[in-house]
């Protein structure tokens, strides 16, 4: 039977596709306002950088190892669609255009590498980074969405549920973050000085169009604009209000009193842990998930200081962290109604579907983790990864780019010329 393109679900996909696209500009402008002044712009650059080097990548190969036909045991798609051969406007996947699902697909991968660059603010080489965002979005996130969402990917067989990128996404940038803060070391002044965001309305202006974005991100993900569609909307709304605050709760407990940056937080931390869950939960579900994600991931974010890796806008404290919050909570509350089977062990389904779960983060993390390792390692060894002592101090803009992003410093220091700042970027200041 011929399949025939949908114009209601092409239609929601092609706005979807704009609304995740927005993701990775808000995500430059939330880590922007993360940063101290004088690296805000590299910053913002890693970020942009990675939309035309994936878009590369993933036309060439990237789509086609993730999403070709398998090419043996689930692990990898074939290279019939290199290029994108075989594919025209006609081609029809899950009733929309394959050249729109393709390009939705893309804007995931985009946003993914872009998330891993906040664990080496302000001591990265831009070449270097420009190196690593092509080789980890073929070697590492194709073969991951391939294991995942591929029709014979080995985790999809084994039942591993993951409706929006907890796994593809979330463990994945987590993990290859952790990688990368390894092999590049902490920050310079790391535990000594204060780091603090040069600009907080920065950090809730990106974090709303990521909210806003995110709808497209999970919704977008039904590739129908049906209930499903609206169920998972609505998940997510609720998630990234119950993750701000969960957080601010915490900190209202912990520190006396709720601040900006924990709101922000917050809400990243619920909307990725409803990520992989929101087609799989109830209302009551994506409260819970959104809640305990904030109140957990609040916590994580102080772990880096007691473990010694220097993380610096806490991708593995939020997108690690709630990423496994969200994957695992699968297997205690996913519900029939929205699976259309498999169901969490609350809702009487046994331990099974959460060791599914379980196995799928550990799995994806381990591998995200050693490629990403080493693809790292050898960019150090040979192109060199990190900037010199100089240029960090100094200020990594003018170093990098020539540029900077005021012409009088913020907190009063001048950047019309590198000079003495302090060192490293800010972040949060956790003891």
């Amino acid at each position: 039977m011929e399949v025939s393109i949908d114009p209601a679900a092409t239609a929601w996909l092609l706005a979807s596709t704009a609304l995740v696209l927005l993701m990775t500009p808000g995500l430059a402008i939330f880590y922007g306002g993360m940063v101290r002044s004088t690296g805000v712009l590299n910053m913002i650059m890693m970020s942009f950088i990675s939309i035309p080097l994936v878009t590369v990548a993933w036309l060439l190969f990237g789509y086609s190892l993730a999403f070709g036909d398998d090419a043996g045991g689930g692990l990898i798609g074939n290279l019939d669609h290199v290029g994108m051969a075989g594919i025209d406007p006609t081609t029809v996947r899950s009733n929309v255009p394959e050249l729109l699902f393709a390009t939705f697909q893309l804007t995931f991968a985009i946003l993914t590498v872009a998330l891993v660059s906040g664990a080496i603010a302000d001591r990265a080489k831009f070449s270097a980074w420009m190196l690593f965002v092509p080789i980890w979005a073929t070697l590492v996130y194709a073969p991951v969405a391939h294991w995942v969402w591929g029709p014979d990917g080995w985790l999809a067989k084994f039942g591993a549920l993951d409706y929006a990128g907890g796994l593809v996404v979330e463990i994945v940038s987590g993990s290859s973050a952790l990688a990368l803060a390894l092999v590049l070391g902490p920050r310079i002044g790391f535990k000594a000085d204060a780091m603090r965001p040069h600009n907080l309305p920065f950090v809730l202006l990106g974090v709303g169009l990521l909210w806003f974005g995110w709808f497209g991100f999970n919704a977008g993900s039904a590739l129908a604009a049906n209930g499903m569609a609206a169920a998972v909307f609505l998940n997510t709304m609720i998630a990234g209000c119950l993750g701000m605050l969960g957080w601010l709760a915490v900190e209202q407990i912990r520190d006396g009193r709720p601040t900006t940056f924990g709101a922000a937080s917050g809400v990243v931390a619920g909307l990725v842990a409803i990520t992989p869950s929101c087609g799989s939960v109830t209302v009551v579900g994506a409260l819970v998930v959104g809640l305990l994600a904030g109140v957990v991931c609040s916590f994580a974010v102080g772990w880096k200081f007691r473990a010694g890796y220097d993380d610096s806008l806490d991708v593995v404290g939020v997108h690690f962290v709630g990423g496994v919050v969200g994957v695992l909570l699968i297997g205690f509350l996913a519900a029939e109604v929205m699976t259309g089977g498999p169901e969490g062990l609350l809702y009487g389904g046994g331990l099974a579907q959460l060791g599914k779960q379980a196995v799928g983060a550990v799995v994806v993390a381990a591998y995200a983790f050693a490629v990403s390792f080493a693809v790292g390692k050898l960019i150090d060894k040979t192109l060199g990864f990190r900037v010199s002592a100089e240029d960090e101090t100094g200020g990594i803009d003018f170093a990098q780019h020539a540029e900077t992003a005021y012409s009088e410093g913020v907190h009063g220091h001048s950047q019309k010329r590198p000079g003495p700042f302090g060192s490293g970027q800010p972040n949060r200041e956790r003891d």
